[in-house]
């Protein structure tokens, strides 16, 4: 299984290196001809602005939009749940709109004002999962065919639609690739191991 992971900003390593543990290829993606090769792609954390102004000068933004239209499975994790959004507050550019959702950036306030929570994600069993929220987004509107994931104190952090999936937080900074997995159980459509944490 190749597993793209959008290489033009944030926290790219991270990624590759959760999804090479789950024994998958993990190839950091710069360009469009690289996109055929893939059987899902992960859009990393990083700053939204900055992505989706390198998505249109590395021609990106249009093959993502076509992916999306056809189900593709996409993974976004904090910057990339605001570029799968249907629509976004205040960014420049329309972003992907891979989950018909609404989301509004930084909304729990600036670097400083990081933190972590444990979620209940019952998607990914019983055990709490760690999440790490760095200038991290939340989700205003959801369409009703929109699977809410998890909620932080009544507001949306992870939403699913078809085999699109998108958090506020940062799963790739921690040691649990529960998150990871279930991405990928998603993109096979059955479990591709045992185990909840690497």
């Amino acid at each position: 299984m190749n597993i793209g992971v959008l290489a033009l900003q944030g926290a790219v390593a991270e990624h590759i290196q959760m999804l090479c543990a789950l024994g998958v290829k993990a190839i950091p993606i710069r360009l469009p001809s690289q996109l055929d090769s893939l059987d899902g792609l992960v859009i990393p954390g990083g700053e939204s602005t900055t992505i989706s102004k390198l998505l249109y000068e590395y021609d990106l933004m249009e093959p993502l939009r076509l992916l999306a239209t056809k189900g593709f499975p996409l993974f976004g994790t904090c910057a990339g749940m605001i570029l799968l959004a249907s629509k976004t507050t205040d960014l420049r550019w329309q972003p992907v709109g891979a989950i018909d959702i609404e989301v509004q950036r930084n909304a729990f306030g600036r670097q400083i004002d990081s933190f972590e929570a444990d979620l209940e994600i019952p998607a990914l069993g019983d055990k709490p999962f760690r999440g790490i929220f760095i200038r991290a987004p939340i989700v205003g509107r959801v369409n009703s065919s929109v699977d809410i994931l998890c909620r932080l104190n009544g507001s949306v952090v992870a939403t699913k639609q078809g085999k699109a999936i998108a958090c506020a937080f940062h799963p790739e900074l921690t040691d649990d690739s529960r998150f990871h997995k279930y991405f990928l159980d998603l993109v096979t459509g059955e479990p591709i191991a045992q185990g909840s944490s690497r």
